[in-house]
């Protein structure tokens, strides 16, 4: 079992930057795929990028492609959004979530076990 808590999200003015950690408790987070998903008000939680247990492939939504890199560091137990080029239509509650499969319709929520709370990212244009 893992517990996740996300942190570094906050307001920014579009064009800008943030950080997004995900700290994983346990000792066994480097078997745990780590993924990036979102919530807007009214919509459904998205898929925004995902990275396997070594770190050797991630993958992300289209919208978000060439702005928004996973990495995590396994010797810290931590997983990292970095989003650049923020755009209006980027804000939203942002969760980690990690699971140790994989599945090849790693985009859908209900393939990951395990949840952060999340942290609120706003953008304003």
């Amino acid at each position: 079992q893992v517990q996740l808590v996300e942190s570094g999200g906050g307001l920014v003015q579009a064009g800008g930057s943030l950080r997004l950690s995900c700290a994983a408790s346990g000792r066994t987070f480097s078997s745990y795929n780590m993924g990036w998903f979102r919530q807007a008000p009214g919509k459904e939680r998205e898929f925004v990028a995902v990275i396997i247990r070594s770190g050797g492939a991630t993958y992300y939504a289209d919208p978000v492609k060439g702005r928004f890199t996973i990495s995590r560091d396994n010797a810290k137990n931590t997983a990292y959004l970095q989003m650049n080029s923020l755009k209006p239509e980027d804000t939203a509650v942002y969760y980690c979530a990690a699971d140790k499969l994989w599945y090849s319709d790693y985009e859908k929520p209900n393939r990951y076990d395990y949840w952060g709370q999340g942290t609120q990212v706003t953008v304003s244009s």
